[in-house]
C-alpha cells in the first residue's frame, strides 16, 4: 500500500518523504576517515540500514553528453537479483553533478520509480557538496591530455573516493561499478562464492569484469584507506589505473579474476577482446576507437538500442590512418529485431557486406519492415590483423 500512494504523489512530494531530517549524513565518529576533513553529506534518499549488508554497489554519477542510464543500470541491479539476494545488498549512487538542480531531479526521479527500495534501505542516494572537494584548476597534465579531460577524470577521482569513504560501514564487501552497466542474474551469489573460493587468501581485489573499474570488489575494511589513496593521487592519473596501483601496493601482484563477466556496459558488447580502446568510442563521440584482438570468423561486435528504432541509414568505418592493416576484411552487417531475456535479439538479417573496411547502406527502412532493436557486425573470415572499428554512424528515420 505505502508504495501505491508514493507513485500517486509529486517527486517533490517523495523526495521530502525519504529524505532524513536536514538532509545531513555527518559522518564524524568515524576516526579513519578524518583525512576526508568530516565531511558532510547531503543524503537525497534513502537511510542507511542499523544491520550490515553482505554487499554494498556503489557508483558515481553525472550528467553525459550522450544517454541517460542510471535508471537502467539500477533496475537490472534490483530485478537480476533475487528477494533473499536484495535482502542482504545495499545500492549507494553518489550524484555527484556540479548542477545541483539536475542532482535533485534525477533523485526525485529515481524515488518514484525505486521507493519500496528506498523504503527498505535498498537504495542510498547521497551528494557530496563541491566545498568538500580539492581544486579542480591548474590540475597537472601527466600524459599530456586535454585540460577538460583531466578536469573530469580528477573530478571522477574525488567523487569515488568520497562514495567509498561513506560505504565503508554499510557492508562485508564494496563492488564498484559505472552508471551505465548491466547485471547478470543473481551476479551477489556469484560474488558469494567467490569470496568463498578466496577464503585464506589476502586478496586485495576481486575482478567480475574486464571493463576499467566496473566490477572491482573490496573488503569494506579497506575503503577508508582506498578512499584516502584515491584523494591523495587524484590528478595523477585515471581511477582505474589508481585502482591497480592500490591492489599492487597491498601485495597483491596478480590480477584475480572471474568468468563469465558478471557486468557489461550498457547496450553494447563485444564477443572479441579488445584492449584499452573500449567499444563505446566506437559509435560515440568518445575520442579514439575500438580496437580488438583476434577477430576469427563467428566474432561479433553487437550494439543494443535503449530504444527501437527505424533505422534508413548505417555507416561503419574500420581501420586507421596508423594502423591501415587492422581494417575488416570480411564482414557483414545485420539488423536484428525481438530481443529477449539475454538482451541479445533473437533474429537478425544481413543489410551489406563490408568493402575494404568499409561499409555504407540507405534505404534500410525498406529493408527490414518494423523498429530495429540491435545492429551486429559479423566477422566472416580468421584474419591475423587486430581490427579498429573507427566509427559507427546510425541515422533513424523521422518519428523515431
Amino acid at each position: 500500500p505505502m508504495q501505491v500512494q508514493l507513485r500517486s504523489l509529486a517527486p517533490d512530494t517523495i523526495l521530502q518523504l525519504l529524505q532524513l531530517e536536514g538532509a545531513q549524513h555527518i559522518l564524524r565518529d568515524t576516526a579513519e576517515l578524518s583525512a576526508l576533513h568530516n565531511t558532510s553529506y547531503q543524503l537525497l534518499a534513502g537511510s542507511p540500514s542499523p544491520r550490515k549488508k553482505f554487499l554494498a554497489v556503489g557508483m558515481a554519477s553525472v550528467q553525459r553528453p550522450r544517454g541517460f542510464y542510471l535508471l537502467a543500470t539500477l533496475q537490472s541491479l534490483f530485478s537480476q537479483s533475487t528477494e533473499e539476494e536484495l535482502q542482504e545488498m545495499v545500492v549507494v549512487v553518489h550524484l555527484a553533478d556540479t548542477d545541483p538542480g539536475w542532482n535533485v531531479r534525477v533523485a526525485a526521479t529515481i524515488a518514484q520509480k525505486f521507493a519500496r527500495h528506498i523504503l527498505l534501505g535498498r537504495l542510498l542516494l547521497i551528494h557530496a557538496p563541491p566545498e568538500f572537494y580539492p581544486t579542480l584548476e591548474g590540475l597537472k597534465r601527466n600524459f599530456n591530455d586535454a585540460e577538460e579531460r583531466v578536469r573530469f577524470r580528477s573530478k571522477q577521482n574525488v567523487d569515488y573516493a568520497f562514495l567509498l569513504a561513506f560505504a565503508a560501514n554499510l557492508s562485508s564487501y564494496y563492488l564498484m561499478i559505472e552508471d551505465d552497466v548491466w547485471s547478470a542474474r543473481s551476479f551477489l551469489t556469484s560474488i558469494r562464492r567467490a569470496v568463498a573460493s578466496q577464503e585464506g587468501s589476502n586478496w586485495a581485489t576481486l575482478e567480475f569484469s574486464k571493463l576499467g573499474y566496473i566490477g572491482k570488489l573490496y573488503r569494506s575494511s579497506d575503503l577508508p584507506r582506498l578512499a584516502h589513496f584515491l584523494l591523495l593521487f587524484y590528478q595523477e592519473m585515471p581511477c582505474d589505473w589508481l585502482l591497480v596501483h592500490f591492489r599492487q601496493l597491498l601485495t597483491q601482484k596478480d590480477v584475480i579474476r572471474f568468468k563469465p563477466s558478471l557486468f557489461q556496459h550498457m547496450g553494447l558488447y563485444s564477443s572479441f577482446q579488445g584492449t584499452n580502446y573500449e567499444p563505446l568510442k566506437a559509435y560515440s563521440s568518445a575520442q579514439g576507437y575500438f580496437w580488438g584482438k583476434d577477430p576469427a570468423a563467428g566474432s561479433t561486435f553487437t550494439i543494443v538500442f535503449q530504444q527501437p528504432a527505424r533505422v534508413g541509414r548505417v555507416r561503419v568505418r574500420t581501420g586507421s590512418v596508423e594502423r591501415p592493416g587492422d581494417f575488416l576484411h570480411a564482414g557483414l552487417l545485420e539488423l536484428g529485431q525481438h530481443r529477449d531475456r539475454s538482451r541479445d535479439c533473437s533474429s537478425y538479417i544481413p543489410v551489406g557486406s563490408f568493402e575494404k573496411g568499409t561499409l555504407e547502406q540507405q534505404g534500410l527502412e525498406r529493408v527490414l519492415p518494423g523498429p530495429v532493436e540491435c545492429m551486429r557486425i559479423r566477422v566472416t573470415q580468421d584474419q591475423s590483423e587486430w581490427l579498429i572499428i573507427q566509427s559507427i554512424d546510425i541515422w533513424t528515420t523521422a518519428g523515431t
